[in-house]
């Protein structure tokens, strides 16, 4: 309640910083509008995948669901920032790339999808030019939270918008949470909003649909978190059920954890929560104090603490449409890949 009051009190003093920083924002996207900076297109077809928030609106499910769905009939490309790796430039993921090379997500991805091309590079443009000149190089390209890296000029705009936090119930930084102007979502080519209850209303669905037709002319589809029936270990899979019978330690180093924590709840688990930043990276003395204790864990943050500790389990998740007509919705912007 503190918490709050103070969040009360000071969002208001931050309504300066917010203006300036959208100034900001728009003049840098007109600079790109009118040519002063240069917009680089590709023969190669481009999906990005963005938002207009910082946190979690759940774009490394959408880079796993585009994989599945385009891998059969196309050589596809997966280009990330690969964010607080330990290196720096153009890297090519191989067999021996490990998570502090590529980063935790694009190393999840490398990890399950073998047969895609994972590269990670800071710089879209030069990335993208890299990938084309490879000896056998794609036909599609998944470029993952790109949506503000103005240098490319995307074929497909994919913006997703969390459930519970709509970009546009929110302000821009410092006061809010948006990264970007709403007038950015005009660009998108489909919006997709994420992390919806599985039990969401057609009178909810049809007051959100109005809400974000304010600001974009593109088609809306609503998704949802669907997680997975059994927790995976280094050599073996536990039921669900069967793993939360006995009391365990929850540890995330993700940017939302609350749907993980309602799921887990719901289930009358019992559990510590431990929660750490987005993309944390464990120090010596954090992972000492893991050490002995009956661990879950995202995905994500698995690939960066399986390395160091013992009975250590994850819970994998996947993004789902909520109905078919949703996912027909989303499958018509892309009919002609």
């Amino acid at each position: 309640l503190i918490m709050r009051r103070s969040s009360f009190v000071i969002r208001p003093l931050l309504f300066p910083f917010a203006v300036l920083y959208g100034l900001i924002v728009r003049l840098r996207h007109w600079c790109y509008n009118v040519g002063i900076f240069k917009v680089h297109t590709f023969a190669v077809p481009t999906i990005c995948i963005g938002n207009i928030a910082v946190g979690g609106t759940g774009k490394s499910p959408m880079v796993e669901y585009l994989i599945q769905k385009f891998q059969n009939r196309h050589k596809v490309a997966v280009l990330s920032r690969g964010y607080k790796r330990k290196t720096k430039g153009f890297l090519l993921a191989d067999k021996t790339s490990t998570v502090l090379d590529l980063g935790d997500e694009p190393f999840q991805f490398w990890q399950k999808y073998k047969d895609i091309i994972l590269a990670v590079c800071a710089n879209r443009v030069e990335g993208i030019q890299k990938i084309c000149s490879l000896p056998t190089p794609p036909n599609l390209i998944i470029l993952d939270d790109a949506f503000q890296h103005r240098p490319v000029k995307a074929k497909f705009n994919i913006v997703l918008t969390a459930y519970a936090q709509l970009f546009t119930d929110d302000w821009l930084l410092p006061m809010g949470r948006l990264r970007d102007v709403v007038s950015r979502v005009q660009q998108a080519d489909i919006v997709v909003v994420t992390k919806c209850p599985p039990t969401l209303s057609v009178a909810e669905r049809t007051a959100i649909t109005q809400k974000l037709q304010q600001h974009t002319t593109a088609p809306i589809a609503f998704a949802t978190i669907v997680y997975n029936q059994q927790v995976y270990g280094k050599e073996e899979l536990i039921p669900l059920e069967m793993f939360i019978q006995e009391p365990f330690t929850l540890v995330t180093g993700i940017a939302n954890p609350k749907p993980l924590l309602s799921f887990l709840i719901d289930k009358d688990a019992t559990f510590e929560h431990l929660n750490y930043p987005d993309h944390h990276h464990f120090t010596n003395k954090e992972l000492e104090q893991l050490q002995g204790k009956r661990i879950l864990t995202t995905e994500k943050d698995y690939v960066r603490l399986q390395p160091h500790l013992q009975n250590l389990y994850y819970l994998p998740i996947a993004m789902q449409f909520l109905t078919p007509a949703d996912e027909h919705i989303f499958g018509t912007v892309f009919e002609n890949l």
